[in-house]
């Protein structure tokens, strides 16, 4: 039995937990099963049973608006998935972006297609923003996918409740699977070399957010807190690659506004390589996800294998991440019910996180008993074998 893995995102091209999940998936199946990995980028892998290739595209001749590019750029980027041949048992597709190519797949090969919802695209109507007429698209593909595809796989049960109640899919075809993470990759280290280059002092403790500037991660609400955290701890914002020049001049005027009221604020504003992020993780105090909508939330996994407290907005997937008073804090946020992905009340809101975030920064040791916790629970629940494992076990139940 072969995968056909199609997705957007394939290391070291990667900017969310998409590209994570599919890097570290793709290769704990490959130790079992052949892998083909097809992407955009310029990706040339070919490792045992895995082998991965990026297609690259020439926008140079699009004369659309600059929204719509990505939009009609996946569209073709698919039909090159599909015009080379496909010898897979099963089509694998992950996020919107590469749907197209697992419905051509599904119909001009007669292969099973699985789908794994890393987010939905009706609960993130700020995509708009960024994709102009393009959200419109993709909100018909990813619903036209969904409701052909062979087996549904959700990262979170959240998930699986918000694709039965959007979509028309029989419940049994779909399957909860969670995220994971590498536990002997992402573990405490010692090092500090990262810290020093950004200019964090490793002997001072530090507030930790790492994330893309996107509406979904809540990073406005979070930088909205800065006014009411004490003053003893650094604030470290590894924020990048925002979606839309909108929300970037958003956050510059929100991160501006926050130093002139408190020191000891950092914004690295890149996307860190893992052996950087490693350490961020290892030697923060807290690391905070404010999120507005999270189908899993790989942030905190990450965190938690790394031996750090976290306090969460307790929405979507972070709930079975998270829990509550033993690996970290969870900070309710009542929604807008007009427009459910907007706190009621964000001054609230960022109060209540900047209150969990004071009451862990002043208690080293239940920091600590956070960490050690957070830390067993993503051994114990969270291995990327036995994500492996259930995912090939799904895959056999489909074989034709």
């Amino acid at each position: 039995m072969k995968v056909l893995f199609l997705t957007n995102e394939y290391p070291p091209h990667i900017y969310g937990g998409a590209g994570v999940h599919v890097g570290y998936l793709s290769r704990e199946l490959a130790k079992t099963m052949p892998v083909e990995v097809r992407c955009f980028g310029d990706q040339r892998i070919e490792e045992g049973n895995l082998k991965v290739t990026g297609f690259e595209l020439d926008m140079s001749d699009f004369t659309c608006p600059e929204s719509l590019k990505s939009a009609f750029g996946a569209v073709r980027r698919c039909t090159d998935f599909n015009t080379t041949n496909i010898d897979a048992d099963i089509v694998h597709c992950h996020t919107w972006y590469s749907h197209f190519g697992g419905i051509l797949a599904k119909k001009n090969y007669g292969i099973p297609l699985v789908i794994t919802v890393h987010s939905l695209e009706p609960l993130r109507p700020w995509k708009r923003e960024q994709l102009g007429g393009g959200y419109n698209f993709s909100l018909w593909i990813e619903k036209s996918a969904l409701e052909m595809a062979d087996a549904i796989i959700a990262v979170s049960s959240e998930t699986k409740l918000d694709i039965e109640r959007l979509f028309d899919v029989d419940p049994a075809r779909v399957h909860v699977i969670h995220n994971g993470v590498d536990p002997e990759e992402y573990h405490k280290v010692s090092s500090t070399e990262a810290l020093r280059r950004h200019g964090i002092d490793p002997g001072k403790p530090y507030l930790l957010f790492v994330g893309r500037i996107t509406r979904q991660k809540g990073i406005i609400y979070l930088v909205r807190a800065i006014p009411y955290l004490g003053p003893d701890f650094q604030i470290v914002l590894c924020a990048g690659a925002p979606d839309t020049p909108e929300i970037a001049k958003e956050m510059k005027d929100a991160v501006e506004s926050a130093t002139r009221k408190r020191s000891g604020l950092i914004w690295i504003e890149e996307m860190v390589d893992r052996n950087a992020v490693i350490e961020l993780y290892s030697h923060a105090a807290v690391f905070c996800c404010p999120s507005i909508y999270e189908p899993f939330g790989i942030i905190n996994l990450e965190a938690m294998a790394c031996e750090t407290a976290v306090v969460a907005s307790a929405v979507g997937g972070i709930k079975e991440v998270v829990v509550d008073g033993e690996t970290g804090f969870l900070v309710p946020v009542e929604q807008m019910k007009e427009s459910p992905f907007k706190p009621l009340d964000p001054e609230k809101f960022s109060r209540d996180l900047a209150a969990k975030i004071n009451e862990l920064i002043k208690d080293r040791c239940l920091r600590e008993k956070f960490g050690k916790a957070g830390r067993k629970r993503a051994e114990e629940r969270f291995s990327w074998s036995t994500i492996a494992q259930k995912t090939k076990a799904l895959y056999k139940t489909l074989r034709r």
